[in-house]
Order: structure tokens, then C-alpha cells, then sequence
């Protein structure tokens, strides 16, 4: 699951309108932006086995930190939270906690049964959606397609920036899904960190296409 979770945030703009995209993206994407950095730390583990699943040739031995349901429920409550207390908007303090929940929730769909329910202990979950590439496009390609689509009605363009900075994103997106779905393992652990890390660009960008639109709800 990749596109699927910027999808979820390309939605909540009509939910959220003053809520920037690159915020709704960093919701929508948390415990993936952390497990880079805790894989770096070696806090959670991760193993390359090419054809574990039609989908992903990784292996999530150990991710507690970043990826059981306790602890998603924790960062859900830290980072509606901090949105609360900066901004004081409780309905879109509980839609940035409701995206970082959705991130566990769509990833129990796809995964084996890794996904541990809290830090501790060895009870896991996972509906293994990844075993057929043919269902796992089948839900993820249109789940993307309708958040692009209801973002794109959901605000206007002020500017150039605005309209084609959106149509780079998009077709950024498709190009990384298309290489990580299609292309070959990654060689190593310590690249998949590394390049998870770019992800925090995403978010930027998604800052960027923001700013050159205009939320329709805020007319």
C-alpha cells in the first residue's frame, strides 16, 4: 500500500479544506515516515526476500514502534493533538488522527499477518491482499484515483503552479507505485531507509500544490 494512503489524504482536503495537502499527507503517511528512521536507529527490522508476496519483497519482521495498532493509536493522539493545540481546530485535529489511524487500517488489508496489535507479545493481523497483484491494483489504483479526483474538485488552481504542480504530483505517484510494484528488490535495507526518506519531499510537494490552490468550501 502506497498510493492508497495519499489517496486518503488527497480526500480529507473536502473534509479538512483549511487543512493543508502536505499536512493531510503527513497524516496519512506518519508511521511510514517514522519506520525509515527507526530502521536506520535498528529499532525494527525488515528483510528483503524476493517473492514473499506477488506485490512486496519485504519481509517486516519487527515493527512495533512505527506499525502495531497501540502504537498508531499513540501517534494518532500525539499528532491530532499537536494540530489542537496549535491551531484549535478540534474537527481537523480529529481528521489528522482519523489519517494516521487509516494508515494501520488500509495497511491490515494488504499485508500477511505482521502487523503486530501493540509493542509487546506476538499477536498479529493482516487480510494478505498482497498475495494477488490483480486485487491489490483493483483496490488501490481507483482508491487513488477518487481521492486525486475529489481533491481536484474540492479546490481550484490560483495559478500555472497550481494546476500543473498537481498533474506532476499525481504522475509522480503512478511513477513511484509502477517502479515499486513492477521493478526489481531493492539491494539492500539500508536503501529502502534511505530512499524512504524522500518521502518527507512528498510532503513538501504536497505543501507546494496547496498553496497555488484555493479550497472551494473556503469561498
Amino acid at each position: 500500500m502506497f498510493i492508497g494512503h495519499f489517496a486518503i489524504g488527497f480526500a480529507a482536503k473536502t473534509a479538512a479544506p483549511r487543512v493543508s495537502l502536505g499536512t493531510l499527507f503527513l497524516a496519512a503517511q506518519f508511521i511510514d515516515l517514522l519506520w525509515p528512521t527507526f530502521l536506520l536507529m535498528g529499532l525494527e527490522r525488515v528483510r528483503i526476500e524476493p517473492g514473499a508476496t506477488a506485490v512486496t519483497p519485504l519481509v517486516f519482521e519487527h515493527y512495533p514502534y512505527s506499525h502495531s495498532l497501540l502504537a498508531v493509536l499513540g501517534w494518532a493522539l500525539l499528532l491530532g493533538g499537536l494540530h489542537f493545540l496549535l491551531q484549535r481546530e478540534r474537527r481537523s485535529a480529529l481528521i489528522l488522527a482519523g489519517l494516521v489511524l487509516s494508515h494501520w487500517l488500509l495497511d491490515l488489508l494488504v499485508h500477511r499477518p505482521d502487523l503486530p496489535m501493540w509493542p509487546w507479545g506476538n499477536t498479529v493481523a493482516g487480510l494478505r491482499l498482497w498475495s494477488s497483484l490483480t486485487l491489490t491494483l483493483a483496490l488501490e489504483v481507483p482508491l487513488f484515483m477518487l481521492g486525486v479526483w475529489l481533491y481536484s474538485r474540492s479546490t481550484r488552481a490560483l495559478d500555472p503552479a497550481g494546476r500543473w504542480g498537481l498533474v506532476g504530483l499525481v504522475l509522480f505517484l503512478f511513477v513511484v507505485y509502477a517502479g515499486n510494484v513492477l521493478g526489481s528488490p531493492p539491494p539492500s535495507v539500508e536503501v529502502i531507509a534511505w530512499l524512504g526518506q524522500l518521502q518527507w519531499l512528498l510532503v513538501l510537494w504536497g505543501y507546494w500544490v496547496d498553496r497555488h490552490r484555493r479550497a472551494l468550501a473556503l469561498n
